[in-house]
């Protein structure tokens, strides 16, 4: 694939909009290693190679294994979460995927059991940061550096 548009050089001011908002999400108080599940999450449901790339790198870093990390897309189906994780990676998959989820009570429910109502805000605005990035990086073709 082609790169489109180096959104950074296109548009300095919106970028700096956006990098504002992640660097606020990122001192919201939730757990690191919480919110790079969230993103990894994410950016596995929107097909965004650079920010799986991102996001896995990042988790590893901040010390998250490797078997963990290659499980987040079948967290359901593995007892390496907690519940804490598995409410909000079933509530990123609810957000990612509106348009056919429709943010199910289900879903809200197991949030609203491990969080309280500021982290519920602060986690659905880390899921919508992770999602605008993955528009930019699978719009404009951004690619994992080799």
């Amino acid at each position: 694939m082609q790169a489109r548009v180096d959104y950074y050089a296109a548009s300095p001011e919106a970028m700096k909009a956006m990098m504002d908002l992640e660097i606020a999400v990122n001192k919201l108080g939730l757990e690191p290693a919480l919110i790079e599940l969230i993103k990894l999450r994410a950016s596995q449901l929107n097909g965004c190679a650079y920010c799986v790339d991102m996001h896995a790198s990042d988790a590893r870093k901040g010390g998250d294994s490797e078997r963990r990390l290659h499980l987040v897309a079948h967290w359901r189906e593995t007892p390496f979460f907690s519940a804490r994780e598995r409410a909000a990676l079933g509530w990123t998959e609810a957000l990612t995927l509106l348009a056919t989820s429709h943010a199910p009570d289900a879903d809200y429910a197991a949030l609203a059991a491990q969080f309280s109502e500021k982290e519920i805000v602060d986690v659905s605005m880390a899921i919508n940061t992770i999602n605008s990035w993955n528009r930019l990086g699978v719009g404009f073709r951004k690619m994992p550096a080799l």
